[in-house]
Protein backbone atom coordinates (compact mmCIF):
# COMPACT_ATOMS: atom_id res chain seq x y z
CA UNK A 1 0.00 0.00 0.00
CA UNK A 2 1.40 3.37 -1.00
CA UNK A 3 1.78 6.08 1.61
CA UNK A 4 -0.65 8.38 -0.23
CA UNK A 5 -3.40 5.75 -0.41
CA UNK A 6 -2.88 4.78 3.24
CA UNK A 7 -3.11 8.44 4.24
CA UNK A 8 -6.30 8.83 2.21
CA UNK A 9 -7.90 5.80 3.87
CA UNK A 10 -6.94 7.03 7.35
CA UNK A 11 -8.41 10.46 6.57
CA UNK A 12 -11.67 8.91 5.38
CA UNK A 13 -11.90 6.80 8.54
CA UNK A 14 -11.20 9.80 10.76
CA UNK A 15 -13.84 11.90 8.99
CA UNK A 16 -16.34 9.11 9.48
CA UNK A 17 -15.45 8.81 13.18
CA UNK A 18 -16.06 12.56 13.56
CA UNK A 19 -19.50 12.29 11.92
CA UNK A 20 -20.49 9.40 14.20
CA UNK A 21 -19.25 11.34 17.24
CA UNK A 22 -21.41 14.31 16.19
CA UNK A 23 -24.42 12.02 15.75
CA UNK A 24 -23.86 10.56 19.21
CA UNK A 25 -23.54 14.00 20.76
CA UNK A 26 -26.88 14.98 19.24
CA UNK A 27 -28.48 11.77 20.48
CA UNK A 28 -27.08 12.28 24.00
CA UNK A 29 -28.39 15.86 24.08
CA UNK A 30 -31.91 14.71 23.21
CA UNK A 31 -31.80 11.87 25.74
CA UNK A 32 -30.50 14.17 28.49
CA UNK A 33 -33.46 16.48 27.89
CA UNK A 34 -35.87 13.54 28.07
CA UNK A 35 -37.58 14.14 24.74
CA UNK A 36 -37.75 12.86 21.17
CA UNK A 37 -35.89 14.30 18.20
CA UNK A 38 -37.45 17.33 16.56
CA UNK A 39 -37.98 17.07 12.81
CA UNK A 40 -34.87 19.18 12.20
CA UNK A 41 -32.76 17.14 14.63
CA UNK A 42 -33.89 13.89 13.04
CA UNK A 43 -32.98 15.26 9.62
CA UNK A 44 -29.54 16.32 10.89
CA UNK A 45 -28.94 12.95 12.55
CA UNK A 46 -29.96 11.04 9.41
CA UNK A 47 -27.66 13.21 7.30
CA UNK A 48 -24.71 12.58 9.63
CA UNK A 49 -25.25 8.81 9.49
CA UNK A 50 -25.78 8.78 5.71
CA UNK A 51 -22.56 10.73 5.21
CA UNK A 52 -20.77 8.29 7.54
CA UNK A 53 -22.08 5.35 5.47
CA UNK A 54 -20.79 6.96 2.26
CA UNK A 55 -17.33 7.41 3.78
CA UNK A 56 -17.30 3.78 4.92
CA UNK A 57 -18.14 2.66 1.38
CA UNK A 58 -15.31 4.83 0.05
CA UNK A 59 -12.57 3.54 2.32
CA UNK A 60 -13.69 -0.09 2.05
CA UNK A 61 -13.48 0.23 -1.74
CA UNK A 62 -10.00 1.73 -1.45
CA UNK A 63 -8.87 -1.03 0.93
CA UNK A 64 -10.17 -3.77 -1.35
CA UNK A 65 -8.47 -2.19 -4.36
CA UNK A 66 -5.18 -1.93 -2.48
CA UNK A 67 -5.46 -5.57 -1.41
CA UNK A 68 -6.05 -6.79 -4.97
CA UNK A 69 -3.25 -4.64 -6.39
CA UNK A 70 -0.84 -5.87 -3.71
CA UNK A 71 -1.67 -9.46 -4.63
CA UNK A 72 -1.09 -8.77 -8.32
CA UNK A 73 2.20 -6.99 -7.63
CA UNK A 74 3.40 -9.91 -5.52
CA UNK A 75 3.11 -12.20 -8.51
CA UNK A 76 0.45 -14.33 -6.83
CA UNK A 77 -1.77 -14.37 -9.89
CA UNK A 78 -3.34 -16.86 -12.26
CA UNK A 79 -0.55 -17.21 -14.79
CA UNK A 80 1.18 -19.81 -16.92
CA UNK A 81 4.35 -21.39 -15.61
CA UNK A 82 6.43 -24.23 -17.09
CA UNK A 83 5.06 -27.56 -15.95
CA UNK A 84 7.70 -29.31 -13.78
CA UNK A 85 6.09 -32.66 -14.62
CA UNK A 86 7.14 -32.20 -18.25
CA UNK A 87 3.80 -32.81 -19.91
CA UNK A 88 4.57 -30.60 -22.91
CA UNK A 89 4.52 -26.93 -23.82
CA UNK A 90 0.77 -27.02 -24.38
CA UNK A 91 0.06 -28.17 -20.82
CA UNK A 92 1.71 -25.51 -18.71
CA UNK A 93 1.16 -25.33 -14.98
CA UNK A 94 -1.50 -22.75 -14.06
CA UNK A 95 -1.21 -20.93 -10.74
CA UNK A 96 -4.80 -20.31 -9.66
CA UNK A 97 -6.06 -17.35 -7.63
CA UNK A 98 -9.69 -18.10 -6.76
CA UNK A 99 -10.42 -19.62 -3.35
CA UNK A 100 -12.31 -22.53 -4.91
CA UNK A 101 -9.44 -23.63 -7.16
CA UNK A 102 -6.86 -23.14 -4.42
CA UNK A 103 -9.04 -25.32 -2.22
CA UNK A 104 -8.96 -28.11 -4.81
CA UNK A 105 -5.16 -28.03 -4.90
CA UNK A 106 -4.92 -28.15 -1.11
CA UNK A 107 -7.35 -31.06 -0.70
CA UNK A 108 -6.24 -33.17 -3.67
CA UNK A 109 -2.79 -32.33 -5.09
CA UNK A 110 -3.28 -34.90 -7.87
CA UNK A 111 -6.56 -33.43 -9.11
CA UNK A 112 -5.11 -32.45 -12.50
CA UNK A 113 -4.72 -36.13 -13.42
CA UNK A 114 -8.38 -37.00 -12.82
CA UNK A 115 -10.16 -37.63 -16.16
CA UNK A 116 -12.89 -35.00 -15.69
CA UNK A 117 -10.32 -32.32 -14.79
CA UNK A 118 -7.84 -33.27 -17.52
CA UNK A 119 -10.49 -32.65 -20.17
CA UNK A 120 -11.26 -29.23 -18.73
CA UNK A 121 -7.58 -28.34 -18.31
CA UNK A 122 -7.16 -28.67 -22.07
CA UNK A 123 -8.85 -25.26 -22.31
CA UNK A 124 -5.69 -23.83 -20.71
CA UNK A 125 -3.57 -24.77 -23.72
CA UNK A 126 -2.13 -21.74 -25.50
CA UNK A 127 -3.71 -22.65 -28.85
CA UNK A 128 -7.14 -22.78 -27.23
CA UNK A 129 -6.81 -19.53 -25.29
CA UNK A 130 -5.60 -17.79 -28.45
CA UNK A 131 -8.63 -19.13 -30.28
CA UNK A 132 -10.93 -17.95 -27.50
CA UNK A 133 -9.51 -14.42 -27.67
CA UNK A 134 -10.15 -14.46 -31.40
CA UNK A 135 -13.70 -15.64 -30.72
CA UNK A 136 -14.30 -12.60 -28.50
CA UNK A 137 -13.13 -10.33 -31.34
CA UNK A 138 -15.40 -12.00 -33.87
CA UNK A 139 -12.90 -14.26 -35.62
CA UNK A 140 -13.97 -17.76 -36.78
CA UNK A 141 -13.22 -20.56 -34.33
CA UNK A 142 -9.91 -22.28 -35.00
CA UNK A 143 -9.61 -26.02 -35.64
CA UNK A 144 -8.20 -26.53 -32.12
CA UNK A 145 -11.18 -24.76 -30.59
CA UNK A 146 -13.73 -26.68 -32.68
CA UNK A 147 -12.15 -30.02 -31.85
CA UNK A 148 -12.11 -29.36 -28.11
CA UNK A 149 -15.68 -28.07 -28.15
CA UNK A 150 -16.83 -31.36 -29.68
CA UNK A 151 -14.92 -33.30 -27.03
CA UNK A 152 -16.36 -31.22 -24.17
CA UNK A 153 -19.92 -31.62 -25.48
CA UNK A 154 -20.92 -27.97 -25.07
CA UNK A 155 -24.28 -26.56 -26.09
CA UNK A 156 -24.70 -25.35 -29.65
CA UNK A 157 -23.42 -21.81 -30.08
CA UNK A 158 -21.56 -21.83 -26.77
CA UNK A 159 -17.82 -21.82 -26.30
CA UNK A 160 -16.05 -23.19 -23.23
CA UNK A 161 -14.08 -20.44 -21.49
CA UNK A 162 -10.39 -21.22 -20.74
CA UNK A 163 -10.13 -22.41 -17.15
CA UNK A 164 -7.59 -19.75 -16.17
CA UNK A 165 -10.07 -17.06 -17.29
CA UNK A 166 -12.84 -18.74 -15.29
CA UNK A 167 -10.49 -18.69 -12.30
CA UNK A 168 -9.91 -14.94 -12.80
CA UNK A 169 -13.65 -14.36 -13.07
CA UNK A 170 -14.40 -16.26 -9.86
CA UNK A 171 -11.55 -14.42 -8.12
CA UNK A 172 -13.27 -11.17 -9.13
CA UNK A 173 -16.50 -12.50 -7.62
CA UNK A 174 -14.57 -13.51 -4.46
CA UNK A 175 -13.37 -9.92 -4.12
CA UNK A 176 -16.88 -8.52 -4.57
CA UNK A 177 -18.82 -10.77 -2.17
CA UNK A 178 -18.12 -10.88 1.58
CA UNK A 179 -19.55 -14.34 2.15
CA UNK A 180 -17.34 -15.89 -0.53
CA UNK A 181 -14.30 -14.53 1.31
CA UNK A 182 -15.34 -16.29 4.52
CA UNK A 183 -17.08 -19.44 3.25
CA UNK A 184 -15.72 -22.90 2.54
CA UNK A 185 -15.55 -23.03 -1.26
CA UNK A 186 -15.29 -26.06 -3.56
CA UNK A 187 -14.46 -26.16 -7.28
CA UNK A 188 -15.90 -28.90 -9.49
CA UNK A 189 -15.28 -29.66 -13.19
CA UNK A 190 -18.99 -29.75 -14.09
CA UNK A 191 -22.35 -29.02 -12.50
CA UNK A 192 -23.23 -32.68 -11.85
CA UNK A 193 -19.99 -33.71 -10.19
CA UNK A 194 -20.56 -32.72 -6.57
CA UNK A 195 -23.18 -33.65 -4.03
CA UNK A 196 -21.94 -32.49 -0.64
CA UNK A 197 -24.51 -33.19 2.09
CA UNK A 198 -25.02 -30.77 4.94
CA UNK A 199 -23.70 -31.64 8.39
CA UNK A 200 -26.69 -31.66 10.74
CA UNK A 201 -24.81 -32.42 13.96
CA UNK A 202 -21.23 -33.02 15.04
CA UNK A 203 -19.97 -36.33 16.47
CA UNK A 204 -19.98 -36.72 20.23
CA UNK A 205 -16.78 -35.93 22.14
CA UNK A 206 -13.92 -38.41 21.99
CA UNK A 207 -13.61 -40.91 24.85
CA UNK A 208 -10.69 -41.28 27.26
CA UNK A 209 -9.69 -44.92 26.98
CA UNK A 210 -6.98 -47.43 27.76
CA UNK A 211 -4.14 -48.04 25.30
CA UNK A 212 -5.91 -50.87 23.45
CA UNK A 213 -9.48 -49.57 23.55
CA UNK A 214 -11.07 -47.74 20.59
CA UNK A 215 -13.71 -45.62 22.28
CA UNK A 216 -17.47 -45.81 21.87
CA UNK A 217 -19.05 -45.92 18.42
CA UNK A 218 -20.54 -42.54 17.53
CA UNK A 219 -24.25 -42.28 16.76
CA UNK A 220 -24.71 -38.50 16.94
CA UNK A 221 -23.16 -37.23 13.69
CA UNK A 222 -25.80 -36.93 10.98
CA UNK A 223 -26.07 -35.44 7.52
CA UNK A 224 -28.88 -33.45 5.96
CA UNK A 225 -30.84 -34.15 2.79
CA UNK A 226 -30.02 -31.17 0.60
CA UNK A 227 -26.86 -31.48 -1.48
CA UNK A 228 -24.74 -28.93 -3.30
CA UNK A 229 -25.37 -29.09 -7.03
CA UNK A 230 -24.29 -25.94 -8.91
CA UNK A 231 -27.24 -24.14 -10.54
CA UNK A 232 -26.80 -22.04 -13.71
CA UNK A 233 -26.49 -18.29 -13.39
CA UNK A 234 -26.61 -16.46 -16.73
CA UNK A 235 -25.78 -12.89 -17.70
CA UNK A 236 -25.81 -11.05 -21.02
CA UNK A 237 -23.55 -8.04 -21.47
CA UNK A 238 -22.81 -5.65 -24.35
CA UNK A 239 -19.32 -4.52 -25.30
CA UNK A 240 -18.09 -2.13 -27.98
CA UNK A 241 -16.70 -3.87 -31.08
CA UNK A 242 -14.09 -1.12 -31.39
CA UNK A 243 -12.97 -1.64 -27.79
CA UNK A 244 -12.57 -5.40 -28.26
CA UNK A 245 -10.63 -4.88 -31.48
CA UNK A 246 -8.18 -2.31 -30.11
CA UNK A 247 -7.58 -3.45 -26.53
CA UNK A 248 -5.04 -6.31 -26.28
CA UNK A 249 -6.48 -7.72 -23.05
CA UNK A 250 -10.08 -7.77 -24.24
CA UNK A 251 -10.89 -10.83 -22.13
CA UNK A 252 -9.93 -8.79 -19.06
CA UNK A 253 -12.72 -6.34 -19.85
CA UNK A 254 -15.21 -9.18 -20.16
CA UNK A 255 -14.05 -10.79 -16.91
CA UNK A 256 -14.23 -7.49 -15.00
CA UNK A 257 -17.81 -6.78 -16.10
CA UNK A 258 -19.04 -10.33 -15.61
CA UNK A 259 -17.31 -10.58 -12.23
CA UNK A 260 -19.21 -7.52 -11.00
CA UNK A 261 -22.57 -8.76 -12.29
CA UNK A 262 -22.15 -12.33 -11.05
CA UNK A 263 -20.94 -10.95 -7.72
CA UNK A 264 -24.12 -8.93 -7.15
CA UNK A 265 -26.31 -11.90 -8.05
CA UNK A 266 -24.42 -14.24 -5.72
CA UNK A 267 -24.44 -11.82 -2.79
CA UNK A 268 -28.22 -11.51 -3.14
CA UNK A 269 -28.58 -15.29 -3.34
CA UNK A 270 -26.41 -15.98 -0.28
CA UNK A 271 -28.47 -13.48 1.73
CA UNK A 272 -32.01 -13.77 0.35
CA UNK A 273 -31.99 -16.84 -1.94
CA UNK A 274 -34.63 -19.47 -1.16
CA UNK A 275 -32.75 -22.59 -2.27
CA UNK A 276 -35.08 -23.32 -5.22
CA UNK A 277 -32.69 -23.73 -8.18
CA UNK A 278 -30.38 -21.27 -6.43
CA UNK A 279 -28.31 -21.09 -3.23
CA UNK A 280 -30.03 -21.33 0.15
CA UNK A 281 -29.41 -18.11 2.03
CA UNK A 282 -28.69 -17.34 5.68
CA UNK A 283 -31.84 -15.28 6.29
CA UNK A 284 -34.31 -17.98 5.17
CA UNK A 285 -35.47 -20.24 7.99
CA UNK A 286 -35.07 -23.78 6.70
CA UNK A 287 -34.38 -27.23 8.19
CA UNK A 288 -31.89 -27.65 5.32
CA UNK A 289 -29.97 -24.53 6.35
CA UNK A 290 -30.53 -22.44 9.49
CA UNK A 291 -33.75 -23.45 11.31
CA UNK A 292 -35.90 -21.21 13.50
CA UNK A 293 -34.24 -22.69 16.60
CA UNK A 294 -31.28 -20.41 15.77
CA UNK A 295 -33.41 -17.24 15.94
CA UNK A 296 -33.04 -14.88 18.92
CA UNK A 297 -35.73 -12.26 19.62
CA UNK A 298 -35.71 -12.07 23.43
CA UNK A 299 -35.63 -8.46 24.78
CA UNK A 300 -36.06 -6.90 21.32
CA UNK A 301 -39.20 -4.91 20.48
CA UNK A 302 -41.38 -5.30 17.40
CA UNK A 303 -39.54 -2.43 15.68
CA UNK A 304 -36.02 -2.30 17.13
CA UNK A 305 -33.21 -4.36 18.60
CA UNK A 306 -31.96 -3.68 22.12
CA UNK A 307 -28.66 -3.94 23.97
CA UNK A 308 -29.95 -6.94 25.92
CA UNK A 309 -31.27 -8.51 22.71
CA UNK A 310 -27.85 -8.31 21.06
CA UNK A 311 -26.20 -9.72 24.19
CA UNK A 312 -28.66 -12.64 24.01
CA UNK A 313 -27.73 -13.22 20.37
CA UNK A 314 -24.00 -13.17 21.03
CA UNK A 315 -24.24 -15.65 23.88
CA UNK A 316 -26.57 -17.94 21.94
CA UNK A 317 -23.51 -18.61 19.76
CA UNK A 318 -21.03 -21.05 21.33
CA UNK A 319 -17.70 -19.52 22.28
CA UNK A 320 -15.83 -21.87 19.93
CA UNK A 321 -17.27 -19.92 16.98
CA UNK A 322 -16.40 -16.44 18.29
CA UNK A 323 -12.85 -16.23 16.87
CA UNK A 324 -14.25 -16.28 13.32
CA UNK A 325 -17.72 -14.86 13.99
CA UNK A 326 -18.97 -11.73 12.22
CA UNK A 327 -22.09 -9.60 12.30
CA UNK A 328 -23.69 -9.11 8.88
CA UNK A 329 -26.59 -6.70 8.39
CA UNK A 330 -27.98 -3.78 6.43
CA UNK A 331 -26.65 -0.28 7.11
CA UNK A 332 -30.08 0.67 8.53
CA UNK A 333 -29.51 -1.92 11.27
CA UNK A 334 -26.18 -0.33 12.20
CA UNK A 335 -27.76 3.12 12.12
CA UNK A 336 -30.08 1.81 14.83
CA UNK A 337 -27.34 0.06 16.80
CA UNK A 338 -24.98 3.05 16.90
CA UNK A 339 -27.30 4.68 19.47
CA UNK A 340 -27.31 1.74 21.90
CA UNK A 341 -25.46 1.92 25.22
CA UNK A 342 -24.73 -0.65 27.91
CA UNK A 343 -25.68 -0.47 31.57
CA UNK A 344 -22.82 1.96 32.24
CA UNK A 345 -23.84 4.34 29.48
CA UNK A 346 -21.02 3.19 27.17
CA UNK A 347 -21.75 2.75 23.48
CA UNK A 348 -21.59 -0.88 22.40
CA UNK A 349 -20.58 0.10 18.86
CA UNK A 350 -16.89 0.86 18.24
CA UNK A 351 -16.02 2.50 14.92
CA UNK A 352 -12.49 1.85 13.67
CA UNK A 353 -10.01 4.43 12.41
CA UNK A 354 -7.31 1.85 11.58
CA UNK A 355 -6.73 0.81 7.97
CA UNK A 356 -8.22 -2.62 7.23
CA UNK A 357 -9.90 -2.97 10.62
CA UNK A 358 -13.72 -3.31 10.71
CA UNK A 359 -16.04 -1.60 13.15
CA UNK A 360 -16.86 -3.73 16.20
CA UNK A 361 -20.12 -4.59 17.93
CA UNK A 362 -19.85 -6.28 21.33
CA UNK A 363 -16.26 -7.15 20.50
CA UNK A 364 -17.02 -8.83 17.16
CA UNK A 365 -16.43 -7.38 13.65
CA UNK A 366 -19.29 -5.93 11.61
CA UNK A 367 -19.97 -5.97 7.88
CA UNK A 368 -22.69 -4.31 5.80
CA UNK A 369 -24.68 -5.46 2.79
CA UNK A 370 -27.38 -3.59 0.92
CA UNK A 371 -29.11 -6.93 0.35
CA UNK A 372 -29.54 -7.85 4.01
CA UNK A 373 -33.07 -7.36 5.44
CA UNK A 374 -34.02 -3.82 6.48
CA UNK A 375 -37.74 -4.11 7.22
CA UNK A 376 -37.91 -3.61 10.97
CA UNK A 377 -41.37 -4.88 11.85
CA UNK A 378 -42.68 -7.67 14.07
CA UNK A 379 -40.94 -11.06 13.68
CA UNK A 380 -38.62 -9.87 10.89
CA UNK A 381 -34.91 -10.66 10.82
CA UNK A 382 -32.56 -7.75 11.56
CA UNK A 383 -29.04 -9.25 11.41
CA UNK A 384 -27.07 -12.47 11.54
CA UNK A 385 -24.03 -13.42 13.61
CA UNK A 386 -21.99 -16.45 12.70
CA UNK A 387 -18.88 -18.28 11.63
CA UNK A 388 -19.37 -18.19 7.87
CA UNK A 389 -16.78 -20.88 7.21
CA UNK A 390 -19.79 -23.12 7.84
CA UNK A 391 -21.44 -21.74 4.73
CA UNK A 392 -20.35 -23.98 1.84
CA UNK A 393 -20.19 -22.95 -1.82
CA UNK A 394 -19.66 -25.13 -4.90
CA UNK A 395 -18.40 -23.52 -8.14
CA UNK A 396 -18.64 -25.23 -11.52
CA UNK A 397 -15.48 -24.33 -13.43
CA UNK A 398 -16.91 -25.16 -16.87
CA UNK A 399 -18.09 -21.64 -17.78
CA UNK A 400 -19.75 -21.43 -21.20
CA UNK A 401 -19.95 -18.27 -23.29
CA UNK A 402 -21.99 -17.39 -26.37
CA UNK A 403 -21.30 -14.49 -28.75
CA UNK A 404 -24.29 -12.61 -30.22
CA UNK A 405 -23.08 -11.27 -33.56
CA UNK A 406 -26.02 -9.40 -35.08
CA UNK A 407 -28.31 -8.44 -32.19
CA UNK A 408 -26.52 -5.17 -31.34
CA UNK A 409 -25.05 -4.41 -34.77
CA UNK A 410 -26.86 -1.07 -35.02
CA UNK A 411 -24.94 0.26 -32.00
CA UNK A 412 -21.63 -1.33 -33.11
CA UNK A 413 -21.64 -3.62 -30.10
CA UNK A 414 -21.53 -7.35 -29.57
CA UNK A 415 -23.45 -9.32 -26.98
CA UNK A 416 -21.95 -11.99 -24.77
CA UNK A 417 -23.97 -14.49 -22.75
CA UNK A 418 -22.08 -16.25 -19.96
CA UNK A 419 -23.39 -19.19 -17.93
CA UNK A 420 -21.71 -19.79 -14.58
CA UNK A 421 -23.05 -22.45 -12.21
CA UNK A 422 -22.81 -22.24 -8.43
CA UNK A 423 -24.61 -23.36 -5.29
CA UNK A 424 -24.30 -22.65 -1.58
CA UNK A 425 -25.92 -23.15 1.79
CA UNK A 426 -25.28 -23.11 5.55
CA UNK A 427 -24.08 -26.53 6.65
CA UNK A 428 -23.88 -26.31 10.47
CA UNK A 429 -26.84 -24.49 12.06
CA UNK A 430 -25.25 -24.00 15.50
CA UNK A 431 -22.54 -21.81 13.91
CA UNK A 432 -25.14 -19.08 13.24
CA UNK A 433 -27.61 -16.91 15.17
CA UNK A 434 -30.23 -14.70 13.53
CA UNK A 435 -31.29 -11.53 15.32
CA UNK A 436 -35.07 -11.31 15.14
CA UNK A 437 -37.54 -8.65 16.20
CA UNK A 438 -40.26 -9.54 18.70
CA UNK A 439 -43.61 -10.93 17.55
CA UNK A 440 -46.82 -8.95 17.96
Amino acid sequence: MTMSSKTKIIELRQKRAKLIADARALNEKVQAEGRDFTAEEQQNWDQLMNDADKLRTQYEREERLESVEAELNSGDGAERRPDPEGRGAGDQRIEFRSRSMRGVEQVNPGWRDLPEWRRLMRTAESSYTAGFRGFLRGQPASAEVRNLQADLDTQGGYLMTPIQMVDQLIKAVDDAVYIRQWATVFAVPNADSLGVPTLESDPADADWTTELATGNEDDQMSFGKRQLHPHPLAKRIRISRKLLAKVPNSEGIVIERLGYKFGIAQEKAFLVGNGAQQPLDVFTASPDGIPTSRDEATDNTTTAVSFDGLINAKYKLKGQYWPRARWLAHRDFYKMVVKLVDGNGQYIWRESVRVGEPDMLLGLPTYMSEYAPNTFTASQYAAILGDFSNYWIADDMSLEMQRLVELYAETNQIGLIARLSSDGQPTLPEAFVRVQLAAQ
